[in-house]
C-alpha cells in the first residue's frame, strides 16, 4: 500500500508517519505511566470475554476479546495489556484517515491538514486509548474505505480482497459493519459513472469475502436461540412500545455536541457541497458517511442510543468537513469568522482531550456546581464527570477481597462473588486477587440480559448448582428472598482529592436458594 505512493506524496509520508508514531508513543507512555483511570466497565467486560474465548458473544463478535487476549498474553492481565491493542488500532486508524484524505483529494498538504485536525477530536483521542469495540471497528471501517477506493479509482483488483478481509474482520467486531458493503452498493447503484462495477467480479468477491465474517456470529446465535440478534434489534429500537417522535432531533443535538458543533456544521456543509458538485471522489465519501448516519437517526425513533453509534460516518465525513472549511463557506459565514471558529474548535478539542485524560484538575470545580452528597446520591459529581465511571474499581476490589478473606476465615469456605448489574463482574474479576469468576444477578433484578447469563452454570438460571452457597454481593438492590440470611458489611466510597466519585454497598449473603423471578422470565431470552 505505502510502497505505491506517488512521487508527490513521498515528501509528506515521513511527516505523516512521524506524527502518527509520535502520537502512538505518547499514548503508550500515558497508558503505561500517567493514566489515572482504572479499566472502564466495557473494557473489563471484554477482558472477561478474553479469558473465555468463543466464536461470538451475547452482544458483539469475538475480535475485541481476541485482541485483548493477545495484549494480555504480551503484557499480562494489566491495564496496559488490555489497552495496548487500542493504541495500535488508533495508530492504524490515523494512517487510514491520512491515506483516505490523500487519495480522494490528490493533495498531500490537504491530507496532512486532515490528519492534524482529526487528532484534535476528543472522540478520536478516546478511541486510541480505551479498548472498546470502537477501536478495531473504526480502524477496519477506515481501511475498508481505503482499499475500496484503490480498487475503484486505482484499478488494483487485489484491493477488493483486502477490503473484503477488513469487512469480514469488522463483522467480527460490530454488527453495524454490514452497513459498509450496503453503502458501497448504494454508491454503485446511484452513481452511473461507477454502475459498471456491479458487473465486475472484484465487487462480488468483496461481498462474498466480507460476508464470511458473519458466519461465526450466525452459527453462534443459531446455537443460542438468536439472543444476540434479538439484543441488537432491541438496542436498535425495533419492537419498542414507545415511539420517540423527537428522537432524531435529540439525536442530532447529541451529535452536535459530540462534534463540538463546528465540525458537525462543517460535515453537513461538506456533504451538501459534494452532492452539488457530483464529483465521484467526493460522492464516494458521502456514501460512506450519510447512509450510516441516517440509519442511526431512524433508530433514534425507538431508542436514544449512544453518541458513538454513528462514529463510522465521520471517518469519511471528516474529510468532507475539512474540504468545506478549505473552500470557505462564504455563503454561510465570513472568512474571518470561519477562521476564528475553526481555531476555536481546534483549541476546544485539544482542551477537552487534555481534561478527559486528567480530569482531576477540574473535578473540584465540578463538585462545587452540583448538590452536596447525600445517602441517596452519594456521588453527585458523576452528573458532570463522565470519567468517574473509570475510577474506584481498585478500591472496591480491595474491600471485596477483605470481606472474602473474613468470610473464608469464619466459615472455612471460599465465598462466591456476585454483583447487581452486568457492568461490574468484569471489574472485580480483573482487580480482585486471583482474578476470580464473578457472577451477575442482573437478569433476576430487572437488568437486561448479558453474557453472564449465557455462560453456564450461573446462579440466576442454574440455582441448583449454587444451592446453599455464600456470596459476597456488590449492589444497592438486594435479592433478599434468594438467601436465608443477608447482612450489609461495608459501604465503599471512593474519593479523588476529597471528592466522592463512586460508591457501592457490599453484602454477605448466606444460604443461596434461587430466584423466584426465574419462573417469570422463563428461558433466558429477555434482552
Amino acid at each position: 500500500m505505502l510502497g505505491r505512493l506517488r512521487n508527490t506524496d513521498v515528501g509528506q509520508l515521513p511527516i505523516a508517519l512521524s506524527i502518527i508514531v509520535l502520537v502512538a508513543v505518547c499514548n503508550l507512555l500515558y497508558v503505561g505511566f500517567a493514566c489515572p483511570f482504572d479499566l472502564a466497565p466495557d473494557e473489563a467486560h471484554y477482558w472477561d470475554w478474553s479469558r473465555n474465548l468463543d466464536w461470538c458473544f451475547y452482544s458483539k463478535g469475538p475480535l475485541v476479546a481476541v485482541l485483548i487476549h493477545l495484549g494480555c498474553a504480551l503484557f499480562g492481565d494489566t491495564p496496559f495489556g488490555v489497552r495496548f491493542p487500542a493504541i495500535l488500532c488508533g495508530m492504524l486508524l490515523h494512517l487510514a484517515i491520512w491515506l483516505l484524505a490523500l487519495r480522494t483529494s490528490n493533495s498531500p498538504r490537504f491530507a496532512l491538514i486532515v490528519l492534524l485536525c482529526a487528532l484534535t477530536l476528543p472522540g478520536l483521542s478516546a478511541v486510541s486509548l480505551i479498548m472498546t469495540i470502537d477501536a478495531p471497528f473504526l480502524c477496519l471501517w477506515a481501511w475498508s474505505a481505503v482499499f475500496v477506493h484503490r480498487a475503484v479509482f486505482g484499478g488494483h483488483a487485489w484491493n477488493w480482497l483486502a477490503a473484503g478481509a477488513c469487512v469480514a474482520l469488522g463483522h467480527l467486531t460490530k454488527q453495524s459493519m454490514v452497513l459498509f458493503p450496503l453503502s458501497i452498493t448504494l454508491w454503485f447503484l446511484f452513481q452511473p459513472s461507477h454502475r459498471d462495477q456491479l458487473r465486475k467480479s472484484g465487487f462480488w468477491l468483496f461481498l462474498v469475502f466480507g460476508s464470511l465474517g458473519l458466519l461465526p456470529m450466525i452459527l453462534w446465535n443459531f446455537q443460542h436461540e438468536w439472543i444476540g440478534f434479538r439484543h441488537l434489534l432491541g438496542m436498535s429500537g425495533v419492537g419498542q412500545k414507545s415511539f420517540r417522535w423527537f428522537g432524531p432531533l435529540a439525536f442530532a443535538g447529541e451529535q452536535l455536541g459530540f462534534l463540538l458543533v463546528f465540525w458537525f456544521i462543517a460535515w453537513i456543509t461538506g456533504i451538501v457541497q459534494a452532492i452539488q458538485q457530483k464529483c465521484p471522489q467526493q460522492m464516494f465519501l458521502v456514501y460512506l458517511s450519510l447512509p450510516i448516519w441516517i440509519v442511526c437517526a431512524l433508530a433514534s425513533f425507538g431508542n436514544a442510543g449512544q453518541p458513538n453509534w454513528p462514529a463510522a460516518a465521520y471517518i469519511s465525513g471528516f474529510v468532507l468537513a475539512v474540504q468545506a472549511i478549505q473552500r470557505g463557506a462564504s455563503a454561510i459565514i465570513s472568512p474571518v469568522w470561519l477562521n476564528r471558529t475553526f481555531a476555536a474548535a481546534i483549541i476546544c478539542g485539544i482542551s477537552i482531550s487534555i481534561v478527559l485524560r486528567w480530569p482531576g484538575m477540574l473535578r473540584p470545580i465540578a463538585a462545587e456546581l452540583v448538590a452536596a452528597p447525600t445517602r441517596d446520591v452519594p456521588c453527585p459529581v458523576r452528573k458532570l464527570d463522565p470519567t468517574a465511571r473509570l475510577l474506584g474499581w481498585r478500591t472496591l476490589a480491595k474491600e471485596v477481597d477483605a470481606v472474602r478473606a473474613r468470610v473464608r476465615s469464619e466459615t472455612g469456605t471460599d465465598p462466591l462473588i456476585a454483583t447487581m448489574t452486568w457492568t461490574v463482574p468484569g471489574e472485580l474479576g480483573f482487580y480482585c486477587d486471583g482474578h476470580p469468576q464473578v457472577y451477575s444477578f442482573g437478569f433476576a433484578l430487572a437488568d437486561r440480559m448479558s453474557q453472564y447469563d449465557v455462560w453456564r452454570p450461573n446462579p440466576v438460571h442454574d440455582a441448583q448448582a449454587f444451592a446453599g452457597r455464600t456470596f459476597v454481593y456488590v449492589g444497592f438492590k438486594l435479592p433478599r428472598s434468594a438467601f436465608d440470611r443477608v447482612k450489609r458489611v461495608a459501604e465503599v466510597v471512593h474519593r479523588e482529592n476529597g471528592v466522592p466519585v463512586a460508591a457501592w454497598e457490599i453484602w454477605v449473603c448466606e444460604g443461596f436458594r434461587g430466584f423466584q423471578q426465574e419462573a417469570e422470565h422463563g428461558t433466558p431470552a429477555r434482552y
